[in-house]
């Protein structure tokens, strides 16, 4: 059985930064793409970063490229995204997900996390 938990949400002043990590248990060839998404209140979930296990090639949402890093380390079978310079319009729930193709896609994203709370003060 496939599960993920995300941890390393908080608060955060405007232009500071945080690591999310996401814990993989029970990982299969049905989890070889992680991704990273965010729903803010009364919003859409949104996409945020995709990686291959491998580091082999990564996505992001336009929001974040150039702030966000996602990465993987597959010894610790555990993802991650840094946030830098952090807005307060990234303030929402993260949640990191699994599926079986590279995409920015949630709805075809197998596996999801329970989330975890990122607040940005200004």
């Amino acid at each position: 059985q496939v599960q993920l938990v995300e941890s390393g949400g908080g608060f955060v002043q405007a232009g500071g930064s945080l690591r999310l990590s996401c814990a993989f248990s029970g990982r299969t060839a049905s989890t070889a793409f992680v991704g990273w998404f965010r729903q803010a209140p009364g919003k859409e979930r949104e996409f945020v970063a995709s990686i291959t296990w491998r580091n082999e090639y990564a996505s992001y949402g336009d929001p974040v490229r150039g702030r966000f890093t996602i990465s993987t380390e597959t010894a610790q079978n555990t993802a991650y995204l840094q946030m830098n310079s952090l807005r307060p319009e990234d303030t929402a729930v993260y949640y990191c997900a699994a599926a079986t193709i590279f995409t920015q896609s949630p709805a075809l994203y197998n596996y999801w996390g329970q989330g975890t709370q990122v607040t940005v003060s200004s």
